[in-house]
C-alpha cells in the first residue's frame, strides 16, 4: 500500500481558496455598550450596529456555529441577527493570508463610513 503525503491529501480536499470574509448584522442595542462605543467613536447612530469576521467554512456554516456556542464571538451569540451578504460576497473566496488582511480592512471601511463595527481583528 502506498504512503499518502499531506500534500496529496490536501489536493483531493478543499480548494486552496476557501476563506471568507462575513459580516453579521447586530442588535441595535450592541450601540449601547460602553467597549463598543469606545472603539467607534465616530459612530452614525443611523447606520447598523456590525460584526467582522473571517472563516474557512461557508459564513453561513460560521453564523450557524456563533449561535450554537461553537467558538462564537459572545456579541454574536448574543445580538447576532443575521448575515449581510451585500457588504461581503464579492469579495470571497480567497487564501487565508488575504482573508486575514481583507477583515481588517473592511472592518475599518464599514468603521469609516459611520457602521458600528465589532470584530476585524
Amino acid at each position: 500500500m502506498k504512503r499518502r503525503t499531506f500534500q496529496k491529501v490536501r489536493v483531493g480536499g478543499r480548494p486552496a481558496h476557501h476563506h471568507s470574509v462575513y459580516v453579521v448584522l447586530l442588535d441595535p442595542a450592541v450601540g449601547r455598550l460602553k467597549k463598543v462605543r469606545a472603539e467607534n467613536p465616530k459612530r452614525d447612530s443611523k447606520k447598523p450596529c456590525v460584526y467582522v469576521g473571517m472563516t474557512g467554512l461557508t459564513p453561513e456554516e460560521r453564523f450557524a456555529n456563533h449561535k450554537a456556542g461553537i467558538k462564537d464571538a459572545p456579541l454574536v451569540k448574543r445580538y447576532g441577527i443575521c448575515l449581510l451578504p451585500e457588504l461581503y460576497e464579492h469579495l470571497n473566496p480567497m487564501p487565508f493570508e488575504a482573508a486575514a488582511q481583507m477583515e481588517k480592512d473592511l472592518a475599518e471601511d464599514l468603521r469609516r463610513v459611520g457602521y458600528t463595527v465589532t470584530g476585524g481583528h
